[in-house]
């Protein structure tokens, strides 16, 4: 557990892009299989997610990763993405 302090007179804000490429990084670890397995409806949920907060790559990745998979998987990550903006 944390048992410092933060000295927010020195503190670096965060740039407003570093959540989309947590979330890109997110979308490329399951498309190429870095755990080990290939998850495209994970890989296109985080894409998608990257792309709704302005990475313009994301929404090529997450186009071609589609073009893979069925509707019902799509869907799927849709929801799953949906899901993830309203619990965040």
């Amino acid at each position: 557990m944390f048992q410092g302090t933060f000295d927010l007179e020195t503190a670096t804000p965060v740039d407003a892009s570093a959540l989309s490429d947590v979330l890109f990084e997110r979308g490329i670890y399951w498309a190429s299989g870095r755990s080990g397995i290939v998850d495209l409806v994970a890989a296109h949920k985080w894409f998608n997610l990257a792309a709704l907060k302005g990475r313009k790559d994301a929404v090529a990745l997450r186009r071609e990763i589609a073009g893979q998979m069925s509707e019902a998987e799509i869907s799927v990550a849709q929801r799953e993405a949906r899901a993830w903006v309203c619990a965040h």
